[in-house]
C-alpha cells in the first residue's frame, strides 16, 4: 500500500510548513521530495488552492539560475510560442511522453549496468569489453524506439490538427477551392 500523498502547506509569509513532519520546510526539501519519488502536493493555507505546478517551477527556476542549465533560450522561447496555441494542449501531452520515453530508457541503462557491476569488487576489463559492445546496438534499439514513438505521437498531433481545422472551416466557402460534398 501506498503512503498517502504528503500535504505542504503554503503560508502568506511565503513559507512552506510539512504537516507530516509538522515544521518548515524550504524550496531545497521539496526538490528532495521530488528526487525521493515522495507523492506530494502542495496547497495554499488559506484557501487550499492547489500549488504544486508553481512550487515546482520555482524549484527549475532555481535550477536553472544556477549555472548549468538544462533549457536553453531558443528552446524556452518555443515552449512560450506554444502557449495560446491550437497545439499547447497536444505539445504538453508530448513533452511528457517524450520525457516518459527517455525515463525508461535511463532505466533500462541502469538496470543493465547493475547486473554487470557488484560493488564489493571491480569487474574484469573482458566484462567491461562485453558491457560496452552490447550498448551500441542497444542503445540503437532504444533510440529507434523512442523516435518511433516520437513520430507516432507527432503524427497524431497532426492528424488532430488537421481535424481540428476542417472542422473550424468546414461550413466556409472560399474562392477557387472545390464545392464541398454532402
Amino acid at each position: 500500500m501506498s503512503a498517502p500523498i504528503r500535504l505542504i502547506k503554503k503560508y502568506p509569509n511565503r513559507r512552506l510548513y510539512d504537516t507530516r513532519t509538522s515544521a518548515y520546510i524550504t524550496l531545497a526539501d521539496v526538490k528532495q521530495l521530488v528526487l525521493d519519488n515522495e507523492p506530494f502536493r502542495v496547497a495554499d493555507a488559506k484557501t487550499s488552492e492547489d500549488l504544486t505546478r508553481s512550487i515546482l517551477l520555482q524549484i527549475i527556476l532555481e535550477e536553472e539560475a544556477g549555472g548549468a542549465p538544462l533549457f536553453t533560450s531558443p528552446m524556452l522561447a518555443q515552449i512560450i510560442r506554444f502557449y495560446g496555441h491550437a497545439m499547447q494542449g497536444m505539445m504538453g501531452a508530448y513533452l511528457e511522453k517524450t520525457m516518459q520515453s527517455f525515463v525508461e530508457i535511463q532505466d533500462k541503462l541502469q538496470e543493465q549496468s547493475k547486473s554487470i557491476y557488484d560493488p564489493g569488487s571491480m569487474p574484469s576489463a573482458e566484462v567491461w569489453a562485453q558491457f560496452m559492445a552490447m550498448q551500441a546496438p542497444m542503445m540503437q534499439a532504444m533510440m529507434g524506439n523512442y523516435i518511433d514513438q516520437s513520430k507516432t505521437l507527432f503524427m497524431q498531433m497532426q492528424e488532430q490538427m488537421a481535424a481540428q481545422t476542417r472542422s473550424v472551416f468546414q461550413n466556409m466557402n472560399f474562392p477557387g477551392a472545390a464545392p464541398r460534398q454532402k
